[in-house]
């Protein structure tokens, strides 16, 4: 039985038919239960943890979901590396549904979510000036395109509270500021990963257009049962990026990720 891995995939449980050898296994942390056990297998050489962010069943909401506890097990898997896979609504008209965005930049826009493993006694201050690896991105470029798939090679994530959608004013105005996409889940999960020094690549699933270009095309507004009905349809297609990712995964790290302590601590 497989019972560490090198990198992981944080998305649903329809990622699990990409392994082999898994077994899943429960793990305590100092921050209470993640989301549910998580899956360790094999692709290729690679040995993968599988974390389903609201777990097996979608039962936890964004606004609840233990972000330190997921981040914390996987480190402690001996995870360096994560990909995952958002939904999200697309702000900007030329950002069309079905499309694929790797996400470069984050607007914090969420309230009370537990999102630091340091709370003292040593003060750290890790930058996030840019939250994304670098390195994990070029490769989710570069395999979007070999399988010729509609994608945007950048592009800056508004963080929502949830569990509600924005109101058409909020999403107008997050347009108007020139960020791409929206979602409830990307905050405060690429910070964490990163106090814990591990390569974080997120690719967003263009779902709908959000309220704010609703309202503006005359459209009807999103509900939850068109995001799950246009992520499954995708569902696929992100699987099959997941997959060459893997199988054509950098075997040297070139990004400094896995060195976001130094110079952060008062000590």
């Amino acid at each position: 039985m497989i019972k560490k891995a090198e990198l992981a995939i944080i998305g649903g449980s329809g990622f699990y038919g990409l392994v082999s050898e898994l077994a899943e296994v429960k793990v305590e942390t100092p921050f209470g239960p993640p989301s549910d056990k998580i899956g360790l297998g094999k692709i290729g050489r690679h040995r993968v943890a599988f974390l389903p962010r609201h777990g097996q069943e979608h039962s936890i909401p964004p606004q609840v979901i233990n972000y330190r506890a997921n981040i914390w097990a996987l480190k402690f898997l001996g995870v360096e590396r994560i990909i995952t896979i958002h939904a999200v609504g697309s702000l900007q008209t030329h950002i069309k549904p079905g499309d694929f965005v790797v996400l470069d930049q984050f607007i914090d826009r969420t309230t009370g979510r537990k999102d630091t493993f340091y709370d003292g006694p040593i003060a750290t201050h890790i930058s996030t000036a840019f939250p994304y690896c670098p390195q994990l991105g070029k490769v989710a470029v570069k395999e979007l395109k070999s399988l010729g798939l509609p994608f945007h090679e950048k592009g800056t994530v508004v963080v929502i509270q949830g569990p509600r959608f924005s109101t058409a004013a909020e999403s107008a105005w997050f347009t108007k500021m020139g960020w791409e996409v929206i979602n409830m889940t990307e905050y405060p999960e690429v910070v964490l990963a990163k106090e814990k020094e591990m390569c974080y690549c997120a690719i967003a699933l263009v779902t709908d257009y959000d309220a704010g270009l609703v309202a503006k095309e005359n459209l009807e507004p999103v509900s939850a049962k068109e995001v799950i009905g246009n992520f499954s349809k995708n569902i696929e297609k992100a699987k099959k990026l997941v997959l060459a990712m893997i199988e054509n995964w950098p075997a040297k790290t070139s990004c400094q990720c896995q060195s976001s302590l130094k110079g952060a601590r008062f000590s």
